[in-house]
């Protein structure tokens, strides 16, 4: 079973841009749809980004779309989220995980999450 940690997070002003990085270990995350997910304080964890296992497509939140880009380098099992133009309601606690695409949207295919990383951007 593949393990996911996140990394890169940090705290920005708005209008700046951070990387974060999904390292797998214990296995390839070439085989994987993966996808960020974020978690604001008091709320839900919600659906960011997703891509497929080939890198070929992707999918983005619509509150994140044109400012965001998810990507993928097997080589070296890792998945990128870049993230410009953040904005003070881009503050959470950002995770990625092994995904699906659904009707109802991009959900995650395990129920083990890891630490995840924190997302602070500044007004």
């Amino acid at each position: 079973q593949v393990q996911l940690a996140e990394s890169g997070g940090g705290l920005v002003q708005a209008g700046g841009s951070l990387r974060l990085s999904c390292t797998a270990s214990g296995g390839a995350i070439n085989g994987y749809n993966i996808a960020w997910f974020r978690q604001a304080p008091g709320k839900a964890r919600d659906f960011v980004a997703g891509i497929t296992w080939t890198g070929h497509s992707s999918t983005y939140a619509d509150s994140v779309d044109d400012r965001f880009a998810i990507s993928r380098d097997n080589t070296k099992n890792t998945v990128y989220l870049q993230m410009n133009a953040l904005k003070p309601e881009d503050t959470a606690v950002y995770y990625c995980n092994t995904a699906a695409a659904h009707i109802t949207g991009w959900k995650a295919s395990s129920e083990k999450w890891g630490q995840g990383t924190q997302v602070t951007v500044s007004s």
